[in-house]
């Protein structure tokens, strides 16, 4: 099982059961416009009820989109990370329902709606069943918020993290971002704090408790799986 808010479309530009489809179309679009840019940290890509006519493919860099309540308190529910999509959603709605920030400085594809539409629209005659990928890949996303939200209800802080990091490595790996389990690991603990649900005082305690049992190491921005085996039995039901 993945966590719902470190999983965003990351089967986005994959094939699926309806074959090449309209994912695979966007990918293709994307290395057609080439409009690449950079984004720098704790800037909004997004924000709530904005209106907009294109989605990002992220190329380097992450960020996230949250919610924030009336007291200021934040709970982060996506992550977006190299090679995944933000957001499917817009192509059907031509809005943002949350804000997505830079959690550090990114390279983002910029991908037009009309790119998206012309193409489908030049091969509808072939891939009839295109649009039924990208709502294919919006239902998944909503499933993997539906578990979420049984983690966030009965997993404990320790499961709730262990799984996260091993997911987090694991939606690494295609990008080339992670090394013999190493990769880089940008999130404060105040973020995954916000991920998770609990206090940033418990997430040190937590990752204090994974260090000293020689299951993970967290310097300076990286991370490494020392005990990838141990790291996924410590993340419970959250991989069955």
């Amino acid at each position: 099982m993945i966590f719902a808010p470190v999983l965003r479309l990351t089967s986005f530009h994959q094939e699926t059961s309806s074959g090449t489809g309209v994912l695979i179309m966007i990918s293709t679009t994307a290395e057609m416009t080439r409009a690449r840019y950079e984004i720098r940290r704790h800037k909004h890509l997004a924000r709530r009820h904005e209106h907009t006519d294109r989605l990002f493919r992220i190329e380097d860099g992450w960020a996230c989109q949250y919610r924030l309540l009336p007291d200021g308190r934040r709970q982060i529910i996506a992550l977006f990370l190299p090679g995944d999509y933000c957001e499917a959603q817009w192509v059907l709605t031509g809005q943002a329902n949350w804000p997505i920030v830079a959690l550090t400085d990114m390279f983002v594809t910029e991908i037009p709606f009309h790119d998206i539409r012309a193409r489908h629209a030049a091969h509808n005659s072939q891939e009839p069943d295109g649009m039924k990928s990208l709502l294919g890949s919006i239902m998944h996303t909503l499933k993997s918020h539906e578990k979420w939200i049984v983690n966030l209800g009965r997993m404990s802080a320790t499961e709730r993290i262990c799984a996260l990091l091993h997911d987090l490595v694991e939606r690494l790996r295609p990008s080339g971002k992670v090394v013999s389990n190493h990769c880089p690991m940008p999130l404060t603990q105040y973020d995954l704090a916000d991920i998770v649900g609990i206090s940033s005082v418990h997430v040190n305690r937590v990752l204090q408790m994974l260090r000293g049992e020689g299951v993970i190491s967290l310097e300076a921005g990286r991370l490494a799986l020392l005990n990838p085996v141990e790291l996924r039995r410590l993340g419970g039901p959250a991989h069955v």
